[in-house]
């Protein structure tokens, strides 16, 4: 599935691209550098739900312009409002994708900052990564590549990140703002 940085607000849905666009028979050989070749987003997922064999839950998240503090994304465990909280995408996605409207000024934040916290089950995770793709019209816009190191058993954890937003041109937040949900 694929992430857009439109807007209307400005939209995204998350997950990621894959070597075999959602064929989940072959989830295991897929490695983190096959899904960062990917020019376009995946047809479904890449693996079932019985690959999550370390148990992690994805608690809250939140998103903030860095300079004005304003809340622009929060999940509904970090207290979001009822017109921020996700909408699970239908079918057997509904667990799994989250739909974001960001307001269309988003496009004009210099710098985000990104919280998130998550459970780990009973086994250690030892370099969890998350791999986030944004695509727009089936181009990549944005690749984000995270590695979370060491995460005990049974923990809760929390991490931060601050950074810079690309620069679109007035014709690419136009373009954004028009598309709406209808997303690749």
């Amino acid at each position: 599935r694929g992430n857009s940085p439109g807007a209307g607000g400005a939209v995204a849905e998350a997950a990621t691209a894959a070597e075999q666009p959602g064929n989940m028979s072959n989830w295991q050989s897929i490695t983190p550098e096959m899904v960062l070749k990917h020019q376009r987003p995946s047809d479904g997922f890449l693996c079932p739900m019985e690959a999550n064999t370390y148990g992690i839950e994805f608690q809250e998240f939140q998103i903030k312009d860095y300079s004005s503090g304003k809340t622009v994304y929060a999940s509904p465990g970090a207290g979001a409002a009822p017109d921020m909280m996700a909408t699970a995408v239908a079918g057997d996605a509904e667990m799994r994708s989250v739909k974001y409207s960001f307001p269309t000024d988003f496009l004009t934040f210099q710098t985000i900052r990104t919280a998130l916290r998550f459970k780990v089950g009973d086994q250690p995770a030892n370099n969890f990564r998350m791999i986030e793709i944004h695509y727009f019209k089936d181009k990549v816009v944005r690749v984000y590549d995270f590695t979370f190191g060491f995460c005990i058993p049974n923990s809760t954890n929390s991490w931060e990140a601050i950074y810079d937003v690309p620069k679109y041109t007035s014709s690419q937040v136009t373009d954004y703002v028009g598309w709406g949900w209808g997303l690749s």
